[in-house]
């Protein structure tokens, strides 16, 4: 059906990248999502009151809650979408991780709230009513809830949405839950066993996971994460796809809210090259970057020198020194400054995060070996984080 709706109200539906198409797909799936929701709340509702149970009916308000977070979540598609301006000159695009946000407030409130009626049914526990009519309602629900998972799932992957994964996650989670109230219903029935409390408080648990999740996945962005890799090999694929670039490095991803990043990097060039060919190719790399990945990109260049012995040599050296220490460091910026006592030896290294040395331990680390190699050279080294 979404596929349907989407090829009917969305134009260029395959253009996933775009802003516009992201929004319209967030607004489409928003919209579908509160009619399914409103729709079992009410089905869930009448069968709470016909069997009285607490876990059917707490399912239920689950999935008003749900329709109150599509609502939630199609108001942040909308207003993300809204064009940049002198109060905010990157977009509006982060409101999309506060609609998330918001989203996993309510879920928690409401695993709350279950997990308060599921302790009074434990403390005073009846049987509940069980009937083909109640039945074939909470199988429906699940095969619901199952398509909404199905749809949220595929479209998020497409546009790239932590918002709507975290609504698929939501919407497999209330598949366990629905099918933890049928199994306890069941149950009731046939042994004459009163755990319907205790599958409410079950059911609580599943939905208080999926509010943290979510929280978790709309957060991080907001407080800064690190990109997505498989953005960042695009990118490093794009770029050295150009045999004028020998290298790059100091990548920097800013993120403000999907279909709106930043990009800045360094580009290794020859030094011996033409300055204005050079200039010319950078900027056909930052259009590139900006039609296939749709995010502005600022590329500085670096030159390096390639024909000098003496400069290759050292830095096949002290390359080779820093990879023996650990595969994942590597160096860039190398370059070397002659003078008539000493030779200032000049470079970045990159480490990763949980690497086991200090910067300082590093410095000298490197400094003695190269030192070896002649007592004259000087290191200045820069310590960069991957």
């Amino acid at each position: 059906m979404i596929t349907l709706l989407s090829r009917l109200f969305i134009p260029d539906y395959e253009n996933y990248s775009s802003p516009k198409v992201r929004q319209a797909y967030g607004i489409l799936t928003g919209s579908v999502g509160i009619f399914f929701n409103f729709f079992l709340f009410v089905l869930k509702i009448v069968a709470g009151m016909i069997s009285h149970s607490i876990a059917i009916t707490a399912d239920a308000f689950n999935n008003l809650s749900d329709a109150g977070s599509s609502v939630i979540t199609l108001i942040g598609f909308k207003m993300s979408g809204q064009e940049a301006d002198s109060d905010h000159p990157y977009g509006h695009g982060r409101i999309e991780y506060l609609a998330g946000l918001s989203v996993s407030a309510i879920i928690l409130i409401m695993a709350a709230e279950l997990a308060k009626s599921s302790f009074e049914k434990i403390l005073h526990p009846t049987l509940p009513e069980i009937s083909p009519v109640i039945f074939l309602i909470l199988v429906v629900s699940i095969l619901v809830k199952f398509y909404m998972y199905f749809y949220n799932h595929k479209i998020a992957g497409a546009i790239d949405s932590s918002a709507m994964n975290a609504t698929a996650s939501d919407s497999f989670g209330d598949v366990l839950a629905t099918f933890v109230v049928l199994l306890s219903s069941v149950i009731g029935w046939i042994f004459g066993l009163a755990i319907d409390g205790w599958c409410g408080l079950l059911v609580a648990v599943f939905i208080f996971y999926s509010g943290v999740s979510s929280a978790r996945d709309t957060i991080n962005p907001l407080l800064g994460q690190a990109p997505d890799p498989e953005f960042v090999t695009k990118i490093r694929s794009i770029v050295l796809s150009h045999p004028q670039i020998m290298g790059i490095h100091d990548l920097l991803v800013h993120d403000y809210g999907p279909g709106r990043r930043m990009i800045s990097l360094h580009a290794e060039v020859n030094a011996q090259g033409s300055f204005v060919e050079l200039h010319d190719l950078i900027d056909n790399i930052e259009r590139e970057l900006q039609q296939k990945l749709s995010c502005s990109a600022v590329i500085h260049m670096d030159p390096v020198i390639t024909d000098d012995p003496e400069i290759n040599e050292l830095r096949h050296k002290v390359t080779d020194i820093v990879y023996r220490l650990d595969e994942q460091l590597t160096l860039h910026d190398f370059r070397i400054i002659r003078g008539p006592t000493h030779t200032n030896v000049i470079f970045d290294v990159v480490v990763p995060f949980h690497f086991k040395m200090t910067d300082a331990q590093l410095r000298s680390w490197l400094d003695e070996r190269i030192k070896q190699i002649d007592p004259s050279y000087f290191c200045v080294i820069n310590i960069d984080k991957n």
